[in-house]
């Protein structure tokens, strides 16, 4: 069933709209503010994804811990190899010594390649588990969530936010492993050869720690307004392609431009302030590094010239601190990394945090109606219904309407006024402020959302289609449907003709929003999807709008055929097309304002009357 559209426009819309008219408004979603999350909650719940893989996490850890003792065991070996063999002159002691020094690097470098290429298949897997999450919840989010948010903003967060979450687990996760073997390793040789050097290497630890710790606030707000500015840029990207032909209509490519070129500067400006102040961790880093090993080196000089210590014990002695100051600027710099991840995966999580059609209890009693609607006859009820999408705004107040099983219900009226959110609310994509809506005498509000949309046949003013075959488009209505019901189906909707003039018939493969066909055809190509759904009440919003008169005329006895027997409700601006319908409402200023046949409202002389001798005027 396709979705509809609230009768308020979206956004999205709305900002493409003003732009155009050179309005203020700038296309794209507003600038969103950094604000201060918990980050140890984002973390646990990204770690939630990958400790599902338990057998790669161990595969990883066995690798990581076998690097790094090999890693740990070559500066013992070079103190070895000088005191040993170098003082003394012993060589060939020192090819041997050379040797095992040659296999135990070779080892680090096979299980460092072991453990990255597991670790790159559990990360890749966490994210795709990631991805299916939040796609499996923007498929139950509520068209209020959509209206509130452009289509490139949500690609944004589905696909830039979740491959810096990628990107991240590929390389952190093992590098933050290491560094947390490595520096433990290290600090316990380091304490066994040499309790006092070993404090002396340790003094540049607090410096780290306040460095480390003042950048970090900065850069996680930095790379927040990053990701939301990147976020802005592609829905407003995404709006003026799909928009191209307005914007070229009405001559706003300058326009255009600079409203690009403002949203750019401003992601440029919050990206050059996030990788300045993480750039800046490197760099000071290798001071404090740098520092530390020269000031071991001239008091570890100093010892052995006085004989406390070794030439081998103080060469094995730095690469020691080495190795023990590497993981810290590891860490210093992975944080870094983490904290874009983090801002990146915030902005996923609030997908998967949104509340969708189905976390509520959407019943008014304790009695909930479960499962499919099942031999319905299609009596529909609006009592007293009243809507708004915001709430100081009124949409439709005080709505009665009465469908009988088989009747035909003509909604016209101004743009605006409300027809397309009686539908909206019909099908439940909104739920009511006040009243009752009810099929067949039982509360939509008691029946399961699923259960309902089975029953409802809906073809919308924009017809959607997808980029597949002409078949499997007409299939979406029933996806078990036969090849001869499809067929059937397109018949009766009249799209038969057309496909067969097509290069491959049924199997011709539509381009994006099917580009390649004319309006009039994919919204044929609707209505056959409609006819093979076989729905107990049909909704045709302004379905024949798009389809010039001719075409109009050979689908009108399709669509009779097709109503016949079931409840519809119509939406039309051509009156002409509503004639026979046994009730026809006019919705004025949220609420019906005149009811009746077409004849009965003729006679009434009222706005009905007006606006049909307007169309029947223009069109003499």
């Amino acid at each position: 069933m396709a979705n509809a559209a609230p009768s308020q426009k979206p956004a999205s819309v709305e900002a493409l709209d003003l732009s155009m008219r050179g309005g203020g408004a700038r296309g794209g979603m507003p600038v969103q503010k950094a604000k201060p999350k918990n980050t140890i909650r984002t973390i646990r719940r990204i770690w939630a994804y990958i400790r599902a893989y338990r057998s790669g996490l161990i595969a990883v850890l066995m690798s990581t811990t076998i690097t790094t003792l090999l890693s740990l065991a070559a500066p013992y070996l070079l103190g070895h190899a000088v005191d040993a063999y170098i003082i003394p002159g012993n060589y060939e002691g020192l090819v041997g010594l050379g040797a095992l020094l040659l296999a135990v690097y070779a080892g680090t470098a096979l299980t460092a390649w072991l453990q990255q290429q597991v670790m790159v298949r559990v990360a890749q897997q966490s994210v795709q588990a990631m991805r299916r999450d939040i796609f499996a919840r923007l498929q139950l989010l509520p068209l209020r969530f959509f209206d509130s948010k452009t289509h490139g903003e949500l690609m944004s967060r589905t696909t830039n936010d979740i491959e810096n979450v990628s990107g991240t687990l590929n390389s952190s996760v093992t590098q933050l492993l290491s560094s947390v073997l490595s520096l433990t390793g290290s600090l316990a040789i380091m304490l066994y050869m040499n309790v006092w050097l070993t404090l002396l290497s340790m003094v540049t630890i607090p410096l780290v720690m306040l460095f480390t710790k003042t950048v970090a606030a900065r850069t996680r707000q930095h790379f927040g307004r990053q990701q939301a500015n990147l976020g802005e840029l592609n829905g407003f990207i995404e709006e003026t392609v799909s928009g191209q032909k307005v914007v070229q209509v009405y001559r706003r490519e300058r326009l255009a431009e600079e409203q690009f070129g403002e949203i750019n500067w401003k992601l440029t400006q919050s990206s050059i302030r996030a990788q300045i102040y993480s750039g800046t961790v490197g760099p000071v880093m290798n001071v404090l590094n740098n520092a530390s090993f020269a000031l071991i080196a001239a008091v570890g000089g100093w010892m052995a010239f006085h004989s406390w210590t070794t030439v081998g014990v103080i060469v094995a002695f730095l690469n020691y601190s080495k190795q023990f100051q590497r993981p810290l600027s590891d860490l210093a710099n992975q944080f870094n990394l983490v904290q874009s991840a983090v801002a990146g995966a915030e902005r996923v999580f609030e997908i998967l945090d949104t509340e969708t059609e189905y976390d509520k209890a959407d019943v008014s009693d304790t009695t909930a109606v479960t499962g499919r609607l099942r031999d319905l006859k299609g009596e529909v009820v609006f009592d007293r219904v009243s809507f708004r999408y915001k709430e100081d705004v009124p949409i439709l107040t005080d709505v009665s309407l009465v469908a009988r099983p088989g009747q035909m219900i003509a909604l016209v009226g101004p743009t605006g006024a409300g027809k397309t959110t009686i539908i909206n609310l019909l099908t439940r994509f909104y739920e009511i402020g006040s009243g009752f809506v009810t099929i067949d005498g039982t509360d939509i509000r008691q029946l399961d959302k699923d259960g309902l949309r089975s029953q409802l046949g809906i073809v919308l003013q924009d017809a959607y289609v997808f980029s597949d075959t002409v078949r499997e488009n007409i299939r979406y209505g029933r996806l078990d449907a036969t090849e001869e019901e499809i067929v059937a189906a397109a018949k009766l909707a009249n799209a038969h003709s057309f496909i067969q003039k097509l290069p491959h018939r049924y199997d011709t493969l539509l381009a994006t929003g099917g580009s390649n066909l004319s309006q009039g055809q994919r919204q044929l190509l609707t209505i056959a999807r409609a006819v093979l759904a076989d729905p107990a009440i049909l909704i045709l919003d302004e379905a024949t709008s798009s389809i010039d008169t001719r075409t109009e005329m050979h689908i009108q006895a399709g669509m009779r055929t097709l109503m016949r027997g079931r409840t519809s409700f119509v939406i039309a601006h051509r009156l002409s097309t509503i004639r026979e319908a046994d009730q026809i409402l006019v919705i004025r200023d949220g609420g019906i304002a005149e009811r009746g046949t077409h004849d009965e409202l003729l006679a009434q002389r009222g706005f009905y009357y007006e606006l049909y001798n307007s169309q029947f005027k223009r069109s003499g």
